[in-house]
């Protein structure tokens, strides 16, 4: 049966893949482009290590077998089956590229007569590979990162940019005490990896530069590891200079207008938009002593009232008033402090279409 290390060629070509690993273990950690098809659930998977400890390879294979089989077996091979119809090109694999993957690819053979490759080396292997691509010596693209002050719209003009890596996407979250959004974000490991893949694919379109928003190391819960956090660092800057009341306006539409929709979608019309403010609230609540206790007050206050205002006549900018305290008293100053102590060399300054162009020069210009 055929099986591969060509990793490269999976990030690049973006190769569908199917994990058929336990459903918990996808959970701690999972490829780009993967789906969860296991060939043993959590509870089976336990089972056969029990087994395995207790009785040796052999009997934990026989159990395994025992275990899925009949109309078990046949509805997980019929899953696998029905994804590579939709994507004939994909992969599988498992933990280490052993007994789950070939016994996966030996049944699709032989009752579907479809033939996969699986990863050689598995899961273990791959992740590796990709742990190596965040090493900053493996690094052939120059950092350049892109300032501004909150609600500048950085992320909006970095999804505009071919040789960027949108980390706020990558960690499903705004980078900010307001950025959680309602879908989770990936673990740890996923989020790495999924890191590792942008950079990978940047680097073998022969990019010499890749443009990143100007973070912390810490977007949510996720973290880019130190070293390489450390190399975008080093990266000079690139400053997106927008007149405040665009600026609000930007605010205004991600976190109310956008984030209203979000939420209603999800809970319905009259408790998303509860939901939506208790949101909002918690995350102010968060940075309480930060705003400290007057600048709190007044910001709660006016939530209040817009939040009041937009139940009675559905006025969407009763907002604006609570989001320009925010971002004037707390997120202005905080920037002003962060670009005082920063010491990185600042290339450029513009407006959205200046910046624009100049970054489309980075694609193949050294500075």
């Amino acid at each position: 049966m055929n099986k591969t290390n060509d990793f490269k060629k999976i990030v690049t070509q973006n190769i569908p893949l199917i994990d058929v690993r336990s459903p918990i273990e996808y959970e701690k950690g999972a490829f780009f482009n993967s789906i969860n098809l296991p060939l043993m659930n959590d509870e089976e998977r336990h089972l056969v290590g029990i087994c395995y400890k207790e009785k040796g390879n052999e009997e934990a294979l026989k159990l395994g077998h025992h275990l899925v089989s009949g109309k078990k077996r046949r509805e997980r091979i019929e899953a696998w089956g029905s994804h590579i119809k939709k994507h004939p090109n994909s992969m599988i694999y498992c933990l280490r590229g052993g007994s789950r993957s070939r016994i996966s690819q030996e049944w699709l053979h032989n009752e579907l007569g479809i033939y996969i490759t699986r990863l050689d080396g598995g899961y273990k292997a791959f992740r590796n590979y990709l742990i190596k691509a965040l090493e900053p010596r493996e690094q052939t693209s120059i950092p350049v990162l892109l300032g501004g002050y909150t609600g500048s719209g950085k992320t909006l003009l970095l999804k505009k940019i071919e040789n960027s890596i949108d980390l706020e996407g990558l960690a499903n979250h705004r980078g900010s005490s307001f950025g959680k959004n309602l879908t989770a974000q990936p673990s740890q490991i996923t989020f790495e990896n999924n890191l590792a893949y942008s950079i990978i694919q940047n680097r073998e379109k022969g990019y010499c530069f890749n443009i990143l928003e100007d973070e912390s190391s810490n977007i949510g819960r996720n973290v880019i590891p130190k070293p390489l956090f450390e190399y975008f660092r080093s990266g000079n800057l690139v400053i997106l200079e927008i007149p405040f009341e665009k600026r609000l306006q930007i605010t205004l539409d991600e976190y109310v207008t956008k984030s209203q929709l979000d939420y209603t979608i999800h809970f319905g019309e009259e408790e998303g938009f509860i939901e939506w403010y208790k949101y909002i609230s918690n995350s102010i609540l968060r940075i309480k002593k930060r705003l400290g206790g007057d600048c709190f007050s007044r910001v709660m206050k006016e939530l209040e009232i817009s939040y009041d205002s937009q139940l009675r006549n559905g006025n969407k900018n009763s907002h604006n008033k609570w989001l320009e305290i925010l971002l004037k008293e707390y997120y202005d100053p905080m920037y002003n402090y962060q670009m005082n102590k920063n010491k990185n060399h600042i290339i450029f300054k513009g407006n959205e279409k200046e910046v624009m162009e100049f970054l489309k020069t980075l694609s193949g210009k050294n500075i």
